[in-house]
């Protein structure tokens, strides 16, 4: 079997064709109320709330990192102790004799490597069986469900939206996604988020070389002084959001401590997440992109292939970004997931189908390591999912109470948690 190097070509035709520019023309078209004249960045604006300045420091951050095209959690925390495993991939299973970490149940793929320092300090937690209540293995609306976080409800805002719109501070700047022009749909709400490709992005389109004595700031300035309405509040709170975030783009480009990013879409948005920390405007909440996860074929073996390829990259991003924040990682807490998992049984194709549970991961501060969750045993079988035993949103509830001070209820309306004990 050759291996596949193209992690686009994933074999499902729904996932390939979400293109964020697909997605970008789906929002403006639901009508967002946005101002995009800043560049490539995109600033969702709050028409209805007054102007805010100054950002207060963050005492703690929130970093989402979305394995889009629902990684196979159990390639990444291998229930090596549960004999279906084996059976069920013959192929693709990860041999015991080469988990890292292992105990009598559990171990992580070997190029999970450069987080290993950090699982052995009891800084990385891992929860299996978690997911959605009921399986739903439509990429798009899984998403949606994941990110709305209300499931059965008529709220269609995002979680993280409502855990921005605790209090009454109303800058763009707190909540902030990185790596993409397009905000995800956990951002979606009243409350003034930001995105951006890169952290240069967060600027007046043409303000640039060209722009002599900063003409352009000033005419957009004049333009928009004393526009009245909705249009002219959401335009002066993105120019003032752009002010705001200057300490951030006076921030050294060069990671701290000796860090060292791949030089990936995913390392190159944790390199700017790691600035937009040190930086200190106010982002209490970062959201970033990692994919495509949708391994139906060549997710491979230790050998060959997406999986072990994209563990690696997914864990050399993440440790060096812990590395370049050094001390201020001791307020930054990583929970990263996908919208469902993989099938049990590998297919014909070096690969996996949609399935139905999966691993959650939690990184940093406040993170009591290991593994949690319950365990609900595999089956051999075509259809055979990994069941789900944990909310997704009973994790999370423990991240947004213990972490933000926020109220479950506020976030995950008609939901009442499960105690998970991954939050010391």
């Amino acid at each position: 079997m050759a291996e596949s190097t193209d992690d686009t070509d994933c074999g499902c035709p729904e996932f390939s064709g979400m293109s964020r520019r697909g997605l970008f023309r789906g929002a403006l078209s639901a009508g967002l109320t946005t101002t995009a004249l800043f560049g490539s960045t995109f600033v969702e604006t709050s028409w209805a709330q007054p102007l805010a300045t100054g950002a207060p420091s963050a005492p703690s951050v929130l970093v989402v990192l979305s394995m889009r095209g629902a990684v196979d959690g159990m390639s990444l925390v291998v229930p090596h102790g549960d004999p279906a495993y084996y059976a069920a991939r013959p192929r693709i299973a990860i041999p015991a004799s080469q988990l890292l970490a292992k105990d009598s149940f559990f171990g992580l793929h070997p190029q999970l490597a450069p987080l290993l320092p950090m699982w052995n300090d009891g800084r990385i937690a891992a929860v299996h069986a978690a997911g959605l209540p009921a399986p739903n293995r439509s990429h798009f609306a899984a998403m949606e469900e994941v990110e709305d976080a209300a499931p059965g409800s008529l709220t269609r805002t995002g979680w993280l939206n409502r855990l921005i719109g605790r209090d009454t501070f109303t800058s763009p700047l707190q909540a902030v996604h990185l790596g993409g022009s397009l905000p995800p749909a956990s951002l979606s709400g009243p409350q003034p988020t930001v995105a951006l490709e890169t952290i240069g992005d967060m600027r007046l389109a043409g303000v640039d070389k060209w722009d002599v004595g900063g003409r352009r700031t000033r005419s957009m300035q004049t333009t928009w002084r004393s526009f009245g309405g909705s249009l002219g509040a959401g335009a002066r709170s993105a120019m003032q959001a752009i002010d705001d975030f200057t300490p951030v783009k006076a921030t050294s480009a060069t990671p701290a401590n000796g860090a060292s990013y791949p030089s990936t879409d995913l390392g190159k948005a944790l390199a700017a997440t790691a600035r937009t920390i040190r930086g200190d405007v106010g982002a209490e909440v970062i959201t970033v992109d990692s994919g495509s996860w949708d391994h139906h074929v060549d997710l491979g073996t230790l050998a060959w292939g997406q999986m072990q390829r994209m563990a690696e990259e997914f864990a050399t991003a993440l440790a060096a970004f812990f590395t370049d924040l050094g001390g201020l990682g001791g307020k930054v807490t990583v929970v990263a997931f996908s919208e469902f998992g993989r099938r049990t049984k590998e297919n014909n194709n070096y690969g996996l189908d949609h399935g139905w549970g999966n691993v959650m991961l939690l990184l940093g501060a406040g993170v009591k390591g290991g593994h949690h969750g319950q365990w609900p045993g595999l089956v051999n079988e075509a259809n055979g999912d990994l069941s789900v035993t944990t909310d997704y949103r009973s994790v999370l509830a423990e991240v947004v109470v213990k972490r933000m001070g926020a109220s479950s209820a506020a976030v995950f309306p008609g939901f009442t948690p499960s105690t998970v004990g991954a939050l010391l």
